[in-house]
């Protein structure tokens, strides 16, 4: 009799037939397990490295000259006043911290912000300014002790980014101002402290007010989460993204501190886009936004940056004011209700404007021009990784305040020349130095204020016409026992057969020949006969030597024509030849960068001021002496209708053939600056060097405020009596006797007595015009 299978071996039989299945799913969780752990060492490693290391590439940033005070500083108090609004400086009745100012009549007291220069850090100063004219006449400290110089940050001018536009201010957590810290907390993480890295409070309220109202209302991210997404993630909306964002979240938070984190998260949070550039960070907005430092904002600043985390583009306080000024209010009575601050505090905030800076006005990358120069200068020294990478300052000689006044200068003159013909086709470029340092200060890429875009300053090389002579007539100035001002010289016509069997016949712009002539007449008055024919008597090769004495390095044959500019220039390098003429013969190359430091603020590189002396003192005195007369009675006199004549300015005029391009280049004894005026397609203007360079440069001198040109008289120089009429030796009591420089030995003989005639008529025409 067969006994029936008990309930155990059924037991026992269903437990063998499942155990397959049950092996393979244990099997798999081991998998899993040892997948996913791997995946977290994974993370965990691109956690560290990324975080631990350089955490941003940070663009290079280029600073403006600093501002320094001192009594007896030529400084107009309206001039001062605007590098501190552009500075950021606060307007105050009673000034109270760093980046306050205020105003009493020609008195202004400021408090200003410390600074990491190259020399070393320069404290914070309250400090009191008067002026008197357009001078500093008064310097001290707030509470009255002596202060021989002050010196203001200096302004940000821009950037060198890379490809990808990011931008950022860095900060460290100690600088950042009341509020930000407990405001981010309040509004983004309450629970940011307490939790670690994720917030399962946080996650279920999301959830709860996501499936309350049938949408995805609410996010349940910690800011912890926020930097993960921001610095490792893309924007990418899924389950699988989220779940890699919490496990970095977590691995984040296991190896570093709240407040590093915290500090991460104030540097790499976007809150805005300018142009290309992608604005990051609560240091480089609040320069974006309030064009001041972060450690000086207030609640309701604070607030309003805070707003922007949620939507920076939504609650732009420049597009949409109504609506930021809604999201700040709402938080600042969020920080009322949670006792961050008072309710008496957020009123007064909520009554404040959004404070929001226009945008501009001597403002972050409002100079693309000299940036352009800036950027070529460095790459000599840098690698274009440095420069867009390691977080470098440069400082520059950059001079907002001469920038502003040159862009004017521009626009207002090409605005009254607008009624002719083709002017609204011409293009220009200017370039602004110190004489004395080569130093340049301002720089014009096209009339177009802000264009970023083809450099005429540097890159448009063009035919410089008359612009040539003073190389012509120094050129005979060094050879005294032949040549001195007023040697005479034939402004007549004639031709020359060149090698290749050409004729090359010169013309004066007037069509006419003016005989007899003074050597510096051909100069103040630019004829091409005599300056020409005199070039062919020095020969063109050595013409070509001056020019390249004085700082011009392009090679140019030696053809007749070179000697009536029919050779190309930039305006950077028609400065550089000028600086020579306008520093008494010392060459000093151009330069735009004072030196570089670090991100960490240490010294890297110094630019010093370099000088070679190139020509005699005496010949580049005689030389000024006629550019001096080109203003008084040649063709810049109309500089004078408008400027006063003791400022003894000197320049020349220069325009190529059928007035395609209008130049001029003249100086005082602090300013130099060359104009440019053309068509980009070389097509003719209706412009010469008088009627359109000269006029932006008398606009932008008459802004600029010049000091008067005084040129010390070198030992080799004497002034000596002659008669204007005959140029021969005279006494000073002579009715036409004038006083004349001229190299020691080479000056007339004392002549006879008073009177005697001219040995050319047209000798006197042109006297009476010089002697009136």
């Amino acid at each position: 009799m067969t006994r029936p299978k008990s309930s155990r071996s059924r037991s026992k039989r269903r437990s063998r037939g499942t155990r397959p299945w049950l092996g393979w799913a244990v099997k798999l969780g081991l998998v899993g397990l040892v997948v996913f752990a791997g995946f977290a060492v994974y993370l965990d490693a691109v956690v560290q490295e990324k975080f631990s290391g350089k955490r941003w590439t940070v663009p290079a940033k280029v600073y403006a000259r600093p501002l320094e005070l001192f009594v007896g500083e030529k400084l107009a108090k309206t001039d001062f006043l605007k590098e501190l609004d552009a500075l950021g400086y606060r307007r105050e009745k009673s000034v109270d911290g760093p980046g306050g100012v205020s105003v009493a009549g020609n008195n202004i007291e400021l408090y200003s912000r410390g600074f990491q220069f190259y020399e070393g850090a320069e404290p914070a100063q309250h400090v009191r300014v008067r002026f008197s004219g357009d001078y500093v006449a008064g310097l001290s400290k707030a509470n009255g002790g002596k202060l021989a110089v002050a010196r203001l940050e200096p302004m940000l001018i821009g950037g060198l980014y890379p490809a990808h536009q990011e931008d950022r201010v860095l900060i460290k957590l100690d600088q950042v101002p009341p509020y930000l810290v407990e405001t981010l907390v309040a509004v983004e993480d309450r629970e940011f402290f307490n939790h670690f890295g994720v917030s399962p409070k946080s996650i279920a309220r999301a959830i709860w007010v996501n499936a309350s109202s049938g949408q995805l209302r609410q996010g349940g991210s910690t800011l912890t989460q926020q930097l993960v997404k921001n610095f490792y993630l893309t924007n990418e909306r899924s389950l699988t993204r989220k779940v890699i964002e919490a496990m970095m979240a977590v691995l984040l938070e296991l190896h570093y501190d709240k407040k590093d984190i915290l500090e991460a998260y104030l540097n790499e949070v976007f809150l805005g886009q300018d142009g290309n550039r992608a604005v990051h960070g609560f240091g480089l907005a609040s320069q974006y936004f309030f064009s001041q430092p972060l450690s000086e904002l207030h609640l309701e600043q604070v607030a309003l940056l805070v707003g922007m985390v949620k939507g920076p583009t939504y609650y732009n306080p420049r597009r949409h004011p109504e609506r930021a000024k809604t999201r700040r209010d709402m938080i600042l009575d969020l920080l009322a209700a949670q006792g961050v601050v008072t309710p008496e505090q957020a009123a007064a905030a909520k009554a404040r404007p959004l404070g929001v800076t226009t945008r501009g006005n001597m403002s972050n990358g409002s100079f693309p021009a000299f940036l352009d120069l800036v950027k070529r200068q460095l790459r000599q020294d840098y690698r274009d990784e440095d420069l867009t990478e390691e977080g470098l300052r440069i400082f520059t000689s950059f001079d907002p305040i001469m920038q502003v006044k040159a862009e004017d200068s521009l626009s207002e003159t090409l605005k009254r020349l607008s009624g002719r013909k083709g002017v609204d086709k011409v293009e220009a470029g200017m370039v602004v130095t110190n004489p004395e340092t080569g130093e340049v200060q301002a720089l014009l890429g096209g009339r177009q204020r802000n264009f970023a875009g083809f450099n005429r300053a540097i890159d448009a090389v063009r035919p410089i016409g008359s612009l040539v002579k003073p190389a012509v007539y120094l050129t005979a100035l060094e050879r005294p026992s032949q040549y001195t001002l007023t040697s005479f010289i034939k402004d007549q016509a004639f031709s020359v057969k060149g090698q290749d069997g050409q004729v090359w016949r010169p013309q004066n712009y007037d069509r006419k020949s003016h005989g007899t002539i003074y050597l510096y007449q051909g100069l103040v008055n630019s004829y091409n006969l005599s300056t020409s024919k005199l070039g062919l008597e020095l020969g063109v090769p050595n013409v070509l030597k001056t020019l390249a004495r004085l700082g011009v390095e392009r090679e140019w044959p030696a053809y007749p024509s070179m000697l009536l500019g029919a050779g190309s220039l930039s305006p950077m390098e028609v400065a550089g030849m000028y600086q020579t003429i306008a520093n008494g013969g010392f060459n000093t190359p151009l330069r735009a960068i004072r030196s570089v430091l670090t991100a960490e603020g240490e010294p890297l590189k110094r630019y010093p001021f370099q000088i070679q002396q190139r020509f005699d003192a005496g010949s580049i005195y005689l030389l000024q002496s006629a550019m001096q007369r080109v203003m008084r009675e040649g063709t810049g006199r109309s500089v004078y209708s408008r400027l006063p004549r003791s400022l003894n300015l000197a320049g020349k005029t220069g325009t190529s053939n059928d007035s395609r391009d209008s130049w001029f280049a003249g100086f005082s004894q602090d300013v130099l600056a060359v104009v440019w005026l053309g068509r980009d397609d070389n097509g003719p203007t209706p412009l010469t060097g008088a009627t359109g360079a000269l006029q932006v440069w008398t606009s932008f001198m008459a802004k600029a405020d010049p000091l008067p040109l005084d040129m010390p008289q070198p030992d080799n120089v004497v002034q000596a009596w002659i008669d204007a009429k005959t140029g021969q030796g005279s006494d000073s009591s002579c009715p036409n006797a004038v006083q004349m420089p001229y190299i020691r030995g080479s000056e007339p003989a004392p002549g006879p007595g008073c009177g005697i005639q001219a040995p050319v008529d047209s000798v006197m025409d042109w006297v009476r015009g010089w002697m009136n």
